[in-house]
């Protein structure tokens, strides 16, 4: 049984299922995913569509529809008895559920371990007593964990192995009818709606203050599925020429000079083509109050956080206004020795995520909990 609930967590998730189903090719998977994990052969109790916000008032909004999906969870664990539960990040989700699984007396692996180090350092103490492996992708987080007395195996960023080989520059923006010889902004403001909600308005705010200084910059927005067209209303603001796309945020993040970007993991796609970004993220206001005390970084985008200081820049809440967001992008657009700098900060976080391989390693080690059973029963 796999438990993703956004689409990142879903394109790790059916990674990790083609390469379950690749050594083990008579092994049936179930649970809560996404469209990768469905085609990656998983039979699904539900999906998550929906079920991804963040904020107090929105996961309020979603808390009926995600015990239902919960419970459903629990039955057919209950009445499947699955080798193994892969939890894979969603901990506010995974968490309950994982205990929940672990009673029935299921062993529990953690793939793509939330942030625990970061913020809410206390359920660390949760994680020790759930999960009988963590495996995690970032190499710092290895010895977080290991510390914490939490059974623990770094098997390097799954995104070295699905983030696919873009089209050449070229092709790619001719085919979106884009100048090449342009400068090219790519918009990802990220794939949640309360994300859209918070970021698109004044993402598409910079972008009119960075054509005021470059009048010939064209746009490009890689776009999350399964959003609503509404909430890509504030890119009519930008007149003609914007083009929208799903599924190829890779070619747009290989294709575009800079990026405007919702924190998150696509800060690490950034790095893996080596296109500067600037990182934006808001809150609400009640949230963001309520969960700094939490929090126990200095960086927050993964980028940064690889490499072990601000490589890109971070525009968080208050910080993040149309001026900054343009002011940044403007750096990179037109000071070719900064733009520089930063593409080769990022190629060393590129190096610093490991070989790739990290979702067969991953495979290996659910297959090895799963015929070896549970660390320790859970009262």
């Amino acid at each position: 049984m796999i438990s993703c609930g956004e689409p990142s967590g879903d394109l790790y998730a059916g990674a990790l299922a083609t390469e379950i189903r690749r050594a083990h090719p008579s092994a049936a998977i179930t649970g809560l995913g996404g469209d990768r994990l469905r085609a990656a052969g998983a039979s699904l109790v539900a999906d998550f569509s929906g079920l991804s916000v963040t904020g107090l008032s929105e996961v309020a909004r979603v808390l009926p529809r995600t015990y239902a999906t919960y419970r459903r969870l629990i039955r057919d664990a209950e009445a499947a008895r699955p080798d193994v539960f892969v939890a894979i990040d969603f901990p506010d989700f995974n968490f309950r559920l994982a205990r929940a699984v672990r009673k029935l007396g299921v062993p529990v692996v953690y793939y793509i371990s939330p942030q625990l180090w970061a913020w809410r350092r206390g359920r660390m103490k949760t994680m020790r007593r759930i999960a009988d492996r963590v495996l995690v992708i970032f190499p710092f987080e290895e010895k977080i964990y290991r510390d914490a007395g939490i059974p623990v195996q770094w098997v390097g960023h799954p995104l070295l192995d699905v983030a696919k080989v873009p089209e050449p520059r070229n092709a790619f923006l001719s085919r979106l009818r884009i100048d090449p010889d342009r400068p090219v902004v790519a918009l990802l403001p990220g794939s949640r709606r309360n994300e859209l909600h918070a970021i698109l308005p004044d993402l598409v705010s910079a972008a009119g203050i960075i054509r005021g200084t470059l009048p010939n910059v064209q746009w490009v927005v890689a776009r999350a599925p399964h959003l609503p067209d509404d909430l890509f209303e504030p890119l009519t603001r930008l007149g003609d020429g914007v083009a929208v796309i799903e599924h190829e945020t890779d070619d747009v993040l290989a294709a575009a000079d800079v990026a405007l970007v919702a924190s998150g993991t696509v800060t690490v796609q950034a790095a893996l083509h080596e296109c500067p970004m600037v990182v934006v993220y808001r809150l609400s206001a009640l949230t963001y109050r309520l969960g700094k005390p939490f929090v126990h970084v200095e960086t927050y985008a993964m980028a940064n956080l690889v490499a072990g200081r601000r490589v890109v820049p971070e525009l968080i809440q208050e910080a993040f206004t149309p001026d900054r967001v343009a002011a940044e992008a403007l750096r990179v657009l037109t000071d070719p020795a900064h733009a520089a700098v930063v593409r080769r900060d990022l190629r060393e976080v590129r190096g610093k995520l490991g070989t790739p391989g990290a979702s067969r390693r991953a495979a290996e080690a659910v297959l090895d909990v799963a015929r070896h059973g549970q660390r320790q029963p859970l009262g």
